[in-house]
């Protein structure tokens, strides 16, 4: 009688424990996600001659630092386009000093080619940023997946540990009665007790990994402040490396470094997230996938703030063609 029982229970105890930790076989086809569809061009391919040069105000013309701010000079550094405004600026002297139709329709075009690029740089930098937010949320969805596994998986262990207990406690009690000497329940106590010990181990260690790759990272080549970039433009490239004394001390790729580690998202440390971070990828946890989508979502906030100087450019460039 006291051995059946025994058996039993013992037998109850396995079932509800690999009942509670069974994993979900739709994990299958995720596991093996090494592709996105965020970006269906090739990467970029382009050498550090290719990137803008370093601005250098003392080469400006007197006339343009008058009329455009550093943050627009810049940028029109960065999209190339800065030797044209200057040649703008020399044919609006020529014209201002002997209007003539031909020089009016000469400044036109170049006025008009100067809008063209601004625009087409405008949607480069949407197109980027849309896949880094793209990547983003591709990022968050499996994150979202992992942590509803996890989830689960603890809410069973937590409902098995306390089936295991209930039974062990009336288990106990009932051999207690009908034995007197007691050991039958003693046994059934201890062993629930080790059982329940075990889901525990098993609640705190739920952790759930997936193996989630990016042979195309971003993050990466910010991480390693490579000399050009295979999957941003050069003119973001560049933006996100300049630096200046008085305009920007430091770079927004810089900065964006220095913000994972001074709080706390990446460690030099931590060998292993790095190589995982800014590598090919391997197995990640979903704190792990969180950071990530977290990183590109503050990469793409960088990125977007090119905007505003396109803008700033775009004004002041709009207010230097109306000036006589």
């Amino acid at each position: 009688m006291t051995s059946k029982t025994l058996y039993r229970f013992a037998l109850l105890c396995l079932i509800v424990i690999l009942s509670s930790c069974s994993s979900n076989k739709s994990a299958v086809s995720l596991a093996n996600l090494e592709k996105s569809t965020c970006y269906t061009q090739s990467d970029y391919h382009y050498t550090v001659d290719d990137l803008p040069k370093v601005l250098n105000i003392n080469n400006i013309d007197n006339n343009l630092q008058k009329n455009f701010s550093l943050a627009s000079l810049n940028m029109a550094n960065a999209i190339q386009i800065l030797d044209v405004i200057e040649y703008y600026n020399r044919l609006k002297t020529e014209y201002l000093s002997g209007r003539s139709i031909e020089k009016k329709i000469a400044l036109m075009e170049v006025q008009q080619s100067i809008i063209q690029r601004i625009n087409i740089s405008s949607l480069e930098i949407s197109s980027v940023a849309s896949e880094l937010d793209c990547e983003e949320e591709r990022i968050k969805q499996i994150f979202t997946f992992l942590k509803n596994k996890a989830d689960n998986r603890e809410r069973n262990l937590v409902i098995a540990s306390i089936v295991v207990g209930s039974v062990g406690a009336i288990s106990t009690e009932i051999l207690n009665n009908t034995y007197s000497n007691g050991k039958s329940g003693s046994f059934v106590s201890v062993g629930s007790a080790i059982i329940e010990a075990g889901l525990g181990v098993l609640i705190l260690t739920n952790k759930s990994k997936i193996n989630f790759y990016h042979k195309r990272n971003s993050l990466g080549e910010v991480w390693n402040g490579l000399p050009t970039s295979k999957t941003l433009p050069p003119a973001i490239w560049y933006y996100l490396n300049y630096s200046n004394n008085t305009y920007r001390e430091k770079s927004l790729r810089g900065l964006l470094v220095e913000n994972w580690q001074n709080y706390g998202q990446v460690s030099k440390k931590g060998k292993n997230s790095i190589d995982i971070y800014f590598g090919e990828g391997g197995g990640y946890s979903a704190e792990e996938l969180k950071n990530r989508a977290d990183m590109y979502d503050q990469l793409e906030a960088y990125v977007s703030l090119m905007k505003q100087d396109l803008k700033l450019l775009s004004i002041e460039f709009e207010k230097f063609c109306a000036k006589d």
